[in-house]
């Protein structure tokens, strides 16, 4: 039998089933013996120690897993709903039913909004089961122990579960939810693990179970044969392609770039082939503080990013915040439909101080190192924007500027965006969310966040034969760069250059190496006239 789901690298792994144990049982809504001052004070303990559990986790974890971690970490503080928490206890609820219910009401509230915040509906699940075990003092359900090495099973895994992994027993990840650009989904690319996500059919697995995980078609094996078992043993021992800088087999330079969410990221990202950086994701400066950081401090972040890749192309993308990743100085009103709401550079030009100041730290780091800066702004919608940002940027010192296409008009009107654009960066996560209307977190509609889709496929074209007309470069940033396949045919879209998670790379470089320009443009077109993602993604695939 064979289980069908969205394959996260093109790795594979065989090795019996392991699940993870079933959720500590929803507390009972009982009366409460304690006082509701003692009551409240377990529960506060209890919150403070998830939160120093998170911390170190992701101190040690490092990377992507650190960044999610320190967030989830605050949210396990977060004013709001301790006060909510508090609320529910002085009726009358026990602190495990205060928490339970408390935490409910958010990720009801989170997962309808959409967008990032219904992205971390399982991080505040996790925080709620941890503070509940706490409270129960019982051990949290977590990452299976075993002797043997085993394909990890369960419905999602919260980051608190994958950054610690121990990658000499979890050979692969199989998850009945999720989706391409979920936290699962991130850390097994960043951890180089074989995963497939929104696996219908997953939990039916049972422990023991053997079976192919093979991420490049997104297929889950049971009871392999023999032969079919060898044949994984031995692709797992085959050479390792040398680490060049990305080229089609004809000698066309495609530049391979990292995305990255912090400077300490570098050294590892250069290490695996990083040419450069695609994608410099600001946020870490700014999330979870009450005001907008420092031109000092912002300066000294960038500085240090830009002296780790002396000649190099570095593309930093400004502040992506807005009503989906809420921040106190932004200000605004709530939305109830924040995904498309005040976000991206609509937010910073409501707040160009904030900008300004961000602009100006990019502009004294880049004087101050030997880097290629080029600086970009997200959520850009049109031309007028595009002129907006390019202006501003220019007059505060910054020399190469440009925009991400996210949002389908800007794909529309592309042509008239490179007049004043020096680069477009097309962000796939966002812009196949936007135009399949489908919210990227949300497993029910996991088979539409497809990258694959003709219509997305049609707009980055869009974008590539305006970059091409112009003489300007189009990069691609979002996570379609990473699958190897798809690769080739943005390549032969338009894209310039692409930009993926680190431990991609190798895979990404082997693949273009077996095509040239004019072979990846064949399967561009076959795979812009196709009739379905499944259908382009099996046309643009044949040899």
């Amino acid at each position: 039998m064979q289980l069908q789901g969205m394959g996260i690298g093109r790795g594979m792994a065989v090795g019996p089933v392991l699940r993870m144990p079933d959720p500590l049982p929803e507390p009972a809504d009982v009366a409460r013996a304690a006082g509701a001052a003692s009551e409240f004070a377990g529960v506060d303990a209890a919150l403070s120690a998830v939160a120093a559990e998170l911390t170190d986790r992701g101190s040690r974890a490092g990377g992507d897993a650190r960044d999610m971690l320190e967030a989830a970490a605050q949210m396990a503080r977060d004013p709001t709903l301790i006060d909510d928490i508090r609320a529910r206890i002085d009726t009358g609820r026990t602190g495990q039913r205060a928490v339970f219910e408390a935490v409910g009401a958010f990720t009801a509230e989170w997962t309808a909004a959409g967008g990032l915040l219904a992205e971390r509906v399982a991080d505040l699940d996790d925080i709620a089961r941890r503070v509940i075990a706490h409270l129960r003092g019982v051990p949290l359900p977590g990452i299976p122990v075993s002797d043997t090495p085993f394909v990890l099973v369960a419905a999602d895994l919260a980051p608190a579960d994958t950054a610690l992994l121990d990658l000499t027993m979890v050979l692969a990840l199989v998850t009945s939810g999720g989706g391409p650009t979920s936290h699962t989904a991130i850390l097994a690319r960043q951890k180089s693990i074989p995963a497939i996500v929104a696996v219908a059919g997953a939990l039916d697995l049972a422990d023991g179970t053997v079976v192919i995980v093979d991420a490049a078609s997104g297929s889950v094996t049971t009871s392999p044969t023999d032969t079919e078992i060898r044949a994984v043993h031995e692709r797992a021992r085959s050479v390792p392609v040398p680490i060049t800088d990305g080229a089609l087999k004809d000698g066309t330079k495609i530049p391979l770039l990292a995305n990255l969410g912090s400077p300490d990221e570098a050294m590892s990202a250069i290490e695996l082939g990083a040419e450069g950086v695609g994608l410099f994701r600001t946020e870490f400066l700014f999330l979870g503080s009450a005001a907008a950081p420092t031109v000092d401090d912002q300066r000294a972040r960038y500085t240090e990013l830009l002296a780790r890749f002396p000649g190099r192309k570095v593309v930093v993308r400004v502040l992506d915040a807005g009503a989906d990743k809420p921040l106190a100085f932004l200000g605004g009103e709530h939305e109830d439909n924040p995904a498309l709401g005040l976000r991206g550079l609509r937010a910073l030009r409501a707040n160009e101080s904030v900008l300004r100041e961000q602009l100006t730290a990019l502009a004294q780091a880049d004087a101050a190192t030997d880097a290629e800066l080029w600086v970009m702004a997200p959520m850009v919608s049109d031309a007028e924007e595009t002129d907006y940002f390019v202006t501003f940027a220019r007059e505060l010192g910054l020399r190469t500027v440009g925009v991400m296409a996210e949002v389908p008009s800007l794909a529309l009107v592309a042509d008239r965006v490179f007049e004043s654009a020096d680069f477009v960066s097309v962000g796939t996560n966002d812009l196949t969310q936007y135009t399949l209307a489908a919210d990227r977190t949300l497993g029910s509609v996991a088979r539409y966040q497809d990258p694959w889709h003709p219509a997305v496929l049609r707009l980055i074209k869009l974008v590539g034969d305006a970059g091409r007309a112009s003489g300007r470069p189009v990069g691609i940033c979002g996570e379609a760069a990473a699958d190897p396949q798809l690769a080739v045919v943005l390549v032969g879209l338009g894209a310039t250059s692409l930009s993926m998670a680190p431990a991609a790379l190798a895979d990404v470089r082997a693949e273009l190496a077996l095509h040239s320009l004019a072979e990846a443009q064949a399967l561009a077109e076959r795979a812009v006239t196709a009739g379905s993602a499944a259908e382009a993604r099996a046309v643009a695939t044949l040899r």
